[in-house]
């Protein structure tokens, strides 16, 4: 009985302490509620994971169509379709690099002074790509200063450069192939050469604007007044053909530097552009007696645009596999596309002529 007595006595204090504890500070809800009307609304953010982002293609701007750098194998060396022609060397750079010429810088071009005309072809090959012998023959110079004709001088715009005296001729006159601005120079002087050999690497040196090969043709003598087109002396791809062009005004004056489109029919693309020769140091082919030159053509039909008086004009020329297709303009008197007449005797023999 006193037990039971305690216990209740001990609850009503408790219910007394726990009475008092609110009205001093502790927790009751209509205080609270109260006081929360007063407070600044918090808006609650439950933290989130951000959506991942979706997957996008970024398209690039469409720009030109290019022109493919692909050319199919060379025609096997010699090459001639025509008893006029003389498609004797191999290109000098492997065909897994660029190995045609760079268009803005063909034979004939002027590009540093008005009266100095470019008397090879640029190939636009990688620094340290190897530089192969066109044709068999004897290494006769290899070092600087073939232009200044002053061995060893590093001022020469050639830069380091071999000449290849070849083993075969064309009308009983000595060819020589020339390779120039080499990086490196692997060939020596006397050393005899093969098609396809490493005569060197391609570089820099002497007079350029970047690494490339500078590519001559020379027939007769070993001078810088004795080259010809290199475009008409390499093999062109299967199946494609090259263009060839006499332009003249109505008193058979040659037109130099003159622009020339060249369209693939139908869709006109990609467009070709060449230019006439420059006036000085060039060569005609002597049965073509031509001042224009465009190699790598995929066989069919082309359209020829250029301006002339201010005035377009144009024709159509088909280009056959392997074979030179020959056009003609002669100012007010328009276009002809027919080869030239049969060349003299003084051009023979027609074939590549062993040298003794």
């Amino acid at each position: 009985m006193r037990i039971k007595t305690i216990l209740v006595s001990l609850f009503f204090f408790l219910l007394a302490s726990c009475a008092k504890a609110g009205e001093v500070g502790g927790f009751t809800p209509t205080p609270v509620v109260a006081e929360a009307v007063n407070q600044p609304q918090v808006a609650f953010e439950a933290p989130q994971t951000p959506s991942p982002a979706p997957f996008q293609f970024t398209l690039p701007t469409p720009g030109a169509e290019p022109i493919s750098g692909w050319r199919p194998p060379l025609y096997p060396i010699p090459w001639a379709m025509s008893a006029y022609d003389h498609f004797y060397f191999a290109r000098p750079i492997a065909a897994d690099n660029v190995n045609w010429p760079l268009a803005e810088y063909r034979y004939g071009g002027v590009f540093f002074a008005p009266n100095i005309v470019h008397t090879g072809v640029d190939i636009d090959a990688e620094t340290g790509a190897a530089i192969l012998a066109a044709g068999p023959g004897t290494v006769i110079s290899a070092d600087w200063g073939l232009y200044t004709e002053a061995p060893g001088n590093q001022a020469d715009p050639y830069g380091q450069a071999v000449v290849v005296k070849h083993d075969f001729g064309y009308n009983d006159q000595d060819l020589y192939t020339i390779y120039a601005h080499m990086s490196k120079i692997i060939a020596m002087a006397g050393q005899h050469v093969e098609t396809g050999d490493v005569l060197g690497l391609v570089g820099d040196t002497g007079a350029t604007t970047g690494p490339h090969l500078h590519f001559e043709i020379r027939l007769g003598r070993n001078t810088f007044y004795s080259t010809f087109n290199p475009e008409l002396w390499t093999a062109p791809p299967q199946g494609w053909g090259v263009l060839v062009g006499r332009l003249t005004d109505e008193k058979d004056k040659l037109l130099n530097q003159v622009k020339v489109e060249v369209r693939p029919m139908p869709y006109e693309l990609p467009v070709r552009t060449v230019r006439t020769y420059g006036a000085g140091a060039v060569n005609p082919d002597p049965y073509y007696q031509e001042n224009l030159v465009l190699s790598d053509l995929p066989a069919g039909l082309y359209k020829i645009t250029l301006l002339y008086n201010e005035k377009e004009q144009q024709t159509w020329v088909e280009i056959f596999p392997g074979q030179v297709s020959y056009f003609t303009f002669a100012g007010e008197d328009g276009f002809e596309v027919q080869r030239p007449p049969a060349p003299t005797l003084e051009f023979l023999p027609l074939t590549s002529t062993p040298i003794p």
